[in-house]
């Protein structure tokens, strides 16, 4: 069964506003290295709406400030990618599908189809997939930010149960990032 992994910038007091962090290097290289291995990817409306156009944009014209945005943006652009939305009428990517059914049944199908990883992102859709049970790995980048507001990972999730995770790996970055690989226990 394919595995269907989530991966997520923070800062320190858990804000998951991109617009708080500082991007780098290191964290463009760390995210386009767990990209390689990945061949779909999950979203909902509102990042697939904040990822595209703009990645593929940089993809297209290596318009990206460093070497590493522009790899990240080559990788991402040539994985698959599956957008749950009801209100998206269509994709602006060829490799790009809508789906307009049920998350739990279509993420089922999804992990039994052959393949390699799932990954997804955001915070509303991994939210939902979190509840659900469904994410088997988390890679969470906690920037050495208290950003004081703005939207919290998991806000208002409700969990049947509490969800066990299994350090696997941690990595401290040279920017004082701290990347941390979790597995569902």
């Amino acid at each position: 069964m394919r595995k269907l992994i989530f991966g997520i910038n923070l800062t320190i007091d858990g804000c998951c506003d991109h617009t708080k962090m500082n991007g780098s290097v290191e964290i463009h290289e760390y995210f386009t290295s767990l990209m390689r291995g990945v061949d779909l990817l999950v979203y909902g409306r509102k990042t697939y709406e904040l990822m595209v156009p703009f990645w593929p944009d940089v993809a297209k014209n290596n318009s990206g400030d460093t070497k590493s945005m522009n790899e990240f943006a080559h990788t991402f652009n040539a994985i698959d990618k599956v957008v749950f939305s009801r209100s998206l009428p269509d994709a602006e990517e060829k490799n790009t599908r809508i789906v307009r059914t049920d998350l739990q049944d279509e993420i089922l199908k999804l992990k039994q189809a052959p393949g390699g990883i799932i990954s997804t992102g955001g915070v509303a859709l991994p939210s939902q997939l979190m509840e659900l049970g469904l994410i088997d790995e988390y890679y969470i980048v906690v920037h050495p930010v208290v950003a004081g507001e703005g939207r919290r990972l998991f806000d208002g999730a409700i969990l049947p149960q509490c969800v066990q995770l299994k350090l696997a790996a941690s990595n401290t970055l040279t920017s004082g990032c701290v990347a941390l690989h979790y597995l569902k226990e």
